[in-house]
């Protein structure tokens, strides 16, 4: 089965629950989050955790998993700014499905926190 990578930049609360979940699925989205965004690459993922999450969340997080390349190609590459600004825009609808073809657990990569 081919498998592609896709990251997450996250906060603690996310962070938590996909912790409770043995590390296999994201939480379902609240109402004002019409979609899951995962990204295309590291990079992207950690300027997002470092700059966002740390300031609004106080902490920020990086995530990365495998997703079945089948099912995840249903899902068109949307370019979010730059050219390496990419993303993946599952519906909240679809998150219950999208997380069944999560191959293996999620990790996380790289964690951030306000200056001492």
């Amino acid at each position: 089965m081919k498998t592609t990578t896709l990251w997450r930049p996250t906060g603690p609360v996310e962070l938590d629950l996909v912790r409770e979940s043995g590390w296999r699925e994201w939480p379902p989205r609240l109402p004002e989050q019409p979609i899951f965004y995962p990204v295309l690459n590291e990079d992207y993922a950690i300027k997002i955790a470092r700059d966002w999450n740390v300031r609004y969340d106080g902490a920020g997080f990086v995530t990365r998993f495998e997703v079945e390349t089948d099912f995840v190609d249903r899902y068109p590459v949307q370019q979010a700014g730059g050219k390496t600004i990419l993303e993946l825009w599952v519906p909240a609808e679809d998150l219950a499905e999208f997380n069944t073809h999560i191959v293996g657990k999620i990790e996380v990569t790289h964690e951030f926190r306000p200056p001492a």
